[in-house]
């Protein structure tokens, strides 16, 4: 899609992929089904849909933005910074490979996961079609600068290998106790994406990162205290 100058339904098929990621570890449980093969895949998948497609959607807007045109290989060389937008598929693979031998990150992830990085990228194409409201400002403007798509590249990119502890979103069980957290995130998303919609996404991440930090310094500590 996004080859084709389509990157709205790209964004469509993100969000999909997003929530078919999230159930997947719910199904492998009810059916019995959990192996090392499918750990494996699942990596896979998150590769090629949260990274791949990000950095090429990336690409896309870059070259649209300033009228880069890539002909061929040598047109990288002319314009260095159309690289910049290819470290998003590069370092969620980093991401991807430390988090399948990081035996730290079964309760809470080391860096930002890389369907929330697919998350930030995917808002572009959407809040362009979708913005609910303009201030004094052209937002969409804004998210197709060329140097907020470096910018976002590089900042997305040293977050995924970042040992920063965040708020892991699987659930492993649907009770109150342990998931303060991860329901307080899911209901506050809710309520800004029905009032903000795509607008809410930069925000939603946002606060991902603050629950995480008041999760790291007040739940994770009781947890690991209760367990001594």
């Amino acid at each position: 899609m996004i080859a084709i100058g389509d990157p709205l339904t790209a964004a469509y098929l993100v969000i999909a992929a997003v929530v078919f990621d999230f159930f997947d570890g719910f199904a492998a449980r009810m059916l019995k089904v959990s192996s090392p093969i499918g750990a494996e895949l699942d990596s896979l998948a998150d590769m090629v849909t949260f990274g791949l497609a990000p950095g090429l959607l990336l690409l896309y807007y870059l070259v649209n933005t300033t009228g880069w045109a890539i002909e061929n290989i040598w047109s990288f060389t002319e314009h260095p910074l159309l690289l910049v937008p290819l470290l998003v598929p590069i370092f969620s693979a980093l991401r991807l490979a430390k988090f399948n031998v990081d035996t730290r990150q079964s309760d809470s992830f080391r860096g930002l996961p890389t369907p929330a990085s697919a998350m930030w990228v995917i808002s572009i194409p959407l809040m362009i079609e979708f913005m609910p409201f303009h201030l004094w400002w052209e937002p969409e403007n804004v998210i197709v600068d060329k140097w907020f798509i470096i910018g976002s590249a590089i900042g997305l990119s040293m977050l995924m290998i970042s040992d920063i502890p965040l708020l892991a979103m699987k659930f492993k069980s649907f009770g109150w106790k342990g998931n303060e957290m991860r329901f307080i995130l899911l209901i506050i998303s809710v309520v800004l994406l029905i009032i903000l919609r795509p607008a809410a996404i930069p925000i939603v991440l946002s606060l991902y990162l603050i629950l995480s930090v008041i999760n790291n310094l007040f739940f994770a500590k009781n947890e690991v205290q209760s367990r001594d």
